[in-house]
């Protein structure tokens, strides 16, 4: 079963007091991306949470965002930086000297500073945040990856019909090309004859061995079998893809890739009208195919 790489998981725990969040939204690319965004209580172990991100997601680009602040909880702490406060006091001093400003600083203008009064954080060194983070990630990759099937198994429905659609339109060809054959016979022995009669000759003076030879070379430069089998395994060779569970998107878009230039062989070679609206129809069909597949895992 075929993964889309567009996905949202969430999932949230606690560690102590402190709430955790985790969202994690992956997007189609080209390769594999993972951003983090962590509390300063994580960043030492950024590639921890890199390396269990990428167990889940081979392909596409991954924000991963955690929270040790969660929703507010009464019962969490806060903490005063008071350096930071005796700083950002000393500057306001110093500034009022400078340029003979009344007044005095009080609380109410500290409190308001950032970083002077902040929840409290858990500590970079406490082993159990980092795992308790590593399991609320684990639970949010998870729905993450229910999307991300769920999408799948849409994206798959779509592009069997679009390859049982494909399928049609090459029997339609197949169908078509005995009567190419016998047409091109019949106009080659009609110029043959206007011929004769320009320069007085007749029917009887025509070669009708050497007619049947012409129409021989003719079919066999048409001749467009071989890029007809090539379409009908590759067709198989998709369908094959969309059954497997590891990440084929690669693959696909190089089968499409394949296709697409059969079928322009088969366009160059034949020169048919039927056959060539029979074309633009493959083409835009693959087209279709291309813009889904983009966003397979």
């Amino acid at each position: 079963m075929i993964r889309s790489m567009t996905g949202y998981g969430r999932a949230e725990g606690r560690h102590k007091s402190t709430p955790i969040t985790v969202e994690v939204r992956s997007v189609n690319h080209r390769h594999s991306e993972i951003v983090a965004k962590v509390p300063r209580a994580l960043q030492a172990h950024e590639d921890r949470i890199r390396n269990l991100v990428q167990s889940h997601v081979a392909r596409g680009r991954v924000d991963v965002a955690v929270n040790f602040s969660g929703e507010r909880d009464p019962g969490r702490g806060l903490v005063l930086d008071r350096p930071l406060a005796r700083r950002y006091l000393a500057l306001l001093k110093e500034l009022q000297r400078e340029l003979g400003l009344k007044g005095t600083p009080d609380v109410a203008l500290l409190a308001g500073f950032r970083d002077i009064i902040k929840p409290a954080e858990l500590a970079a060194e406490d082993p159990g945040a980092v795992r308790a983070a590593e399991k609320v990630l684990e639970q949010a990759l998870k729905a993450l990856d229910r999307m991300r099937r769920h999408e799948g198994r849409t994206l798959e429905r779509d592009l069997l019909a679009r390859l049982k659609e494909i399928a049609e339109r090459l029997r339609a060809v197949r169908f078509r090309l005995p009567a190419i054959v016998q047409e091109r016979q019949a106009r080659l022995q009609e110029r043959v004859n206007r011929l004769l009669e320009n320069v007085g000759g007749g029917k009887d003076g025509v070669d009708q061995g050497r007619v049947a030879q012409e129409v021989a070379l003719l079919a066999d430069r048409s001749d467009v079998s071989e890029e007809l089998t090539r379409l009908d395994s590759h067709l198989d060779q998709f369908r094959n893809f969309l059954r497997k569970s590891e990440p084929v998107g690669r693959s696909l878009d190089f089968l499409l890739q394949e296709m697409n230039r059969e079928v322009n062989t088969i366009g160059s070679k034949v020169g048919d009208t039927a056959v060539t609206q029979e074309i633009v129809s493959l083409k835009a069909e693959f087209e279709k195919i291309r813009e889904q597949v983009q966003n397979v895992e």
